[in-house]
């Protein structure tokens, strides 16, 4: 016979595991997926090495963007969401133009199959900041039968603190400032090369 306090463990057990991997959906519908799919980098890092080549791992920042600002041999594989161009100008922004990754989804799909995987297998996006190319990456993954894609809400830098000596910097929350591992040391073996624009 099943004691209610067994019942009781088992609902308290279950509810921990689900909230494991809840962080909150983000207000600004632009950083929304379909899927309600969100994890903050410590979640992301749990879930990877939980689920291991079950789950792929995507930073979908700029390759040259990784070279100065670190990268985590957690990821799977860096294929960019968005990479720059610098034949052009982005006169409002005062930088290089950065336009989408033509490749991006099939990259992704060479991915799965190169690891023996499909798209019913998790998936988790990351960015910089957390949702300004990671749930737009994401979202055009919707239409082409994922259907488990996570993004990781902090990224890999985090957010910029609002006050202080050190407004502006990003040291708020994020892979680098979680104590996750990290290194300015690249994976050759995971970076995103194009030959040409």
């Amino acid at each position: 016979m099943i004691s209610k306090t067994m019942i009781i463990a088992a609902i308290m057990a279950m509810s921990v595991s689900v909230n494991t991997l809840a962080a909150p959906k983000p207000s600004d519908p632009k950083k929304q997926t379909p899927w309600d799919l969100y994890v903050d980098s410590t979640e992301a890092y749990d879930l990877k090495m939980k689920l291991g080549d079950k789950a792929l791992f995507i930073d979908v920042r700029e390759p040259a963007e990784i070279m100065f600002t670190g990268f985590t041999d957690v990821v799977d594989v860096n294929i960019p969401f968005m990479l720059v161009n610098t034949k052009k100008w982005n006169s409002k922004k005062s930088v290089l133009l950065m336009k989408k990754n033509t490749d991006f989804i099939s990259d992704i799909e060479r991915a799965l199959v190169n690891r023996g995987m499909t798209k019913d297998d998790a998936v988790l996006i990351m960015c910089r900041s957390g949702g300004t190319r990671g749930a737009p990456a994401a979202n055009v993954l919707f239409d082409k039968g994922f259907t488990k894609v996570y993004v990781v809400t902090d990224g890999f830098e985090g957010g910029t603190l609002k006050e202080g000596d050190k407004k502006g910097w990003r040291l708020k929350n994020g892979w680098k400032n979680s104590g996750l591992p990290w290194s300015y040391k690249l994976n050759e073996e995971k970076m995103y090369f194009k030959k040409s624009f």
